[in-house]
């Protein structure tokens, strides 16, 4: 057993592809082994384990949490298939505003990480998608913020035109007046 990892265009963001076995009987892999993902520059400590489930045309984000409580992300699909971002929110950083986009499915196996500094969101893709992912932070009702999911100075090219919306993603702020200490 064993993980490909791939950084992306955005090189703190990797992507993850972990090696199954598979028979008649099913699959079986491992998601995480913190010295494999230690040695590829994913050194964060993980202290929750988060479920989300959502139908078609949901989109949930672009969220991140506020310094110090900022969280990494570890994110996986287990059922379905979702259309996945991460935006750097990193004042002064190269990249600062860019974004990065993957499919992730119980399909292909993938794994994003996605480090302090950047919002996060994900579209679903199937008639419903079971979300899993790991944070290096609590939530924290306090620093919880975001940036609105179709900002234009982002660009991000969503596989959907009428995203199903929470009240307070509809609401979140462009990128230029988000509330960002990295």
């Amino acid at each position: 057993m064993g993980f490909n990892f791939t950084r992306l265009q955005i090189p703190e963001v990797i992507l993850i592809e972990p090696d199954s076995v598979g028979d008649d009987r099913g699959f079986f892999m491992e998601t995480y082994r913190k010295s494999e993902f230690a040695a590829a520059g994913v050194r964060d400590t993980f202290v929750q384990d988060n479920w989300s489930h959502s139908r078609r045309g949901v989109l949930r984000g672009l969220h991140y949490q506020k310094n110090p409580l900022g969280q990494a992300k570890l994110v996986m699909v287990v059922s379905g298939e979702v259309f996945d971002v991460a935006v750097d929110i990193r004042k002064g950083s190269a990249t600062f505003g860019r974004y990065v986009a993957v499919n992730l499915s119980s399909q292909n196996f993938r794994i994003l990480y996605v480090p302090v500094g950047f919002a996060h969101g994900f579209c679903v893709l199937s008639v419903e998608a079971d979300f899993l992912y790991k944070v290096s932070a609590p939530y924290s009702p306090e620093h919880d913020r975001g940036i609105v999911w179709n900002d234009p100075s982002i660009n991000i090219p969503w596989p959907i035109d009428h995203p199903i919306l929470s009240v307070k993603d509809a609401n979140l702020p462009l990128l230029g007046e988000a509330d960002i200490n990295f």
